[in-house]
């Protein structure tokens, strides 16, 4: 599978960003599709995730202010990013998990940077 990440960019704070990332290649049996960051200088985080069904999990610091959405047909995940802060710099991965496979898929990552 291949995840192609867009939607990054140079934003001010309060401003919004819209991230998509599209899977293509093996696109059958995905379960879960996902964000994590990864802030300079830190590891990377859990942003949110949506299953199949579009049960969503949020990380708390992002709880009101993301959302993540999911078309099955498309085989693509958003990340609608509002009331973006500072702290929300970083690069953007997404990631997908096909059911009864363990392993991780990435793709390469988008960067985004909130200006204060």
């Amino acid at each position: 599978v291949q995840l192609q990440a867009s939607g990054g960019g140079l934003v001010q704070a309060g401003g919004s960003l819209r991230l998509s990332c599209a899977a293509s290649g093996i696109i059958r049996n995905i379960n879960l599709m996902g964000w994590y960051r990864q802030a300079p200088g830190k590891q990377r985080e859990f942003v949110a995730h949506i299953s199949e069904a579009g049960s969503t999990t949020y990380a708390d610091s992002v709880k009101g202010r993301f959302t993540i959405s999911r078309d099955n047909a498309k085989s693509t995940v958003w990340l609608q990013m509002d009331s973006l802060k500072p702290e929300d710099t970083g690069v953007y991965y997404c990631k997908l998990n096909y059911y009864l496979d363990p392993r991780d898929y990435w793709g390469q990552g988008t960067l985004v940077t909130v200006s204060s």
